[in-house]
């Protein structure tokens, strides 16, 4: 099994940046417990530009692939909410070991 990665560009609405950024750490917190990582970085120059990276063990524990556990999609529909993912923000990479 690879590790798999998303590499998520995220629009913020104007005024939304607070609380896309409280949930994205609640989800951050919850996929630690739960063996994933997911790291947020800004886009310099502009403040309402992220770059989610989303880590799972394998792919069918990614966040793109498996099915949510119910305190995960609340956290996520919180997010949708404020923010707007690029088109391919959710394609998957798989780990190349060599």
């Amino acid at each position: 099994m690879a590790r798999t990665l998303t590499v998520s560009r995220v629009r913020v609405r104007a005024g939304q940046e607070r609380e896309y950024l409280a949930a994205v750490r609640e989800l951050a917190a919850l996929h630690a417990d739960r063996g994933r990582r997911l790291w947020l970085f800004r886009r310099a120059g502009r403040p309402h530009e992220f770059l989610e990276c989303s880590e799972s063990p394998d792919e069918a524990g990614h966040r793109a692939v498996a099915v949510p556990p119910e305190d995960e999609r609340r956290i996520e529909a919180r997010i949708r909410a404020v923010a707007e993912y690029d088109d391919g923000a959710w394609d998957l990479w798989e780990e190349v070991r060599s």
